[in-house]
């Protein structure tokens, strides 16, 4: 097959895993539901624990998985901590590793269309 395009794609996979972990968990798409509902203000930890049945030390664990993957960001403002979405340059990156996948399917379609004699559209 396409071996560069196999090492581009695992490479991406490879750097982007952190984030495809973070978005995995159910806990941590409501917390990003919840930043997103919340605006660019931001929200605390407060009052994303009074929207989910998990504990403040729960909350935090996750606020941490996705501050450290770089999916979020936090700015304080006195004694608390406010938390808010940071996506553009992730977005990009994850759109980066769905064109490297879309690049592997169009050239394995463009293989199996080869073998069978078909025409391969330009």
């Amino acid at each position: 097959m396409h071996s560069r395009d196999i090492q581009n794609a695992l490479k991406r996979f490879h750097l982007y895993a952190p984030i495809l972990v973070a978005l995995a968990d159910d806990a941590r798409q409501k917390i990003i539901m919840d930043l997103a509902d919340a605006g660019p203000e931001g929200i605390n930890v407060t009052a994303i624990t009074a929207s989910s049945a998990l504990s403040r030390p729960a909350i935090s664990h996750h606020l941490k998985v996705l501050k450290d993957c770089g999916l979020i960001k936090s700015k304080k403002h006195g004694t608390q901590v406010f938390y808010f979405l940071y996506l553009d340059e992730n977005l990009e990156n994850l759109t980066g590793l769905i064109s490297s996948i879309e690049v592997l399917i169009n050239k394995a379609k463009q293989d199996i269309k080869a073998r069978e004699g078909l025409p391969i559209p330009q």
